[in-house]
């Protein structure tokens, strides 16, 4: 499934939709350039679950924790991680835990490591602010409410 997202407050919308669907254990892997809107998708998941922290990118820290809200969100970046046996790696694998969401930013390098995603959001520049948003799952049910929001865009 693919969705177009003319800005951030759209790809908010979307994020909104994902999260009430959002569950402990669930991985979101975030795929796409610099500047796509990977961050801005976790940020909006986030505050969706009812996190009431500041949510950063974690491009630095590799992994930031957010316990505030209904579920506890793991927000990774594993940009600066390259090899699967680093160390940083299995701290950041730590602190996905199974009683969090995890939202993961550059999966591509560690996917083998990494937990089985229930969604993969593939992020790509569409000029300006606009981004298109593809969405892979094995988990269909999962896709249900982006469908309304594209059905009926006020939603």
């Amino acid at each position: 499934m693919e969705v177009r997202s003319a800005g951030p407050d759209d790809t908010a919308r979307v994020a909104g939709a994902i999260a009430s669907e959002l569950r402990a254990g669930d991985v979101i892997l975030l795929v796409g350039e610099v500047g796509t809107g990977k961050t801005t998708l976790a940020r909006a998941v986030a505050v969706a679950l009812g996190v009431t922290e500041t949510v950063t990118s974690p491009t630095f820290s590799v992994a930031q924790r957010y316990e505030s809200g209904i579920v506890p969100i793991a927000h990774l970046d594993a940009y600066r991680l390259t090899d699967p046996d680093d160390e940083d790696f299995e701290l950041t694998l730590d602190a996905i835990g199974e009683d969090a969401v995890a939202i993961i930013e550059w999966p591509d390098a560690l996917a083998a490591r990494l937990p089985e995603a229930r969604l993969t959001i593939t992020f790509e520049h569409r000029g300006g602010d606009r981004r298109l948003l593809a969405f892979q799952t094995s988990d269909p049910s999962l896709l249900e409410p982006l469908r309304q929001l594209v059905d009926d865009p006020r939603a």
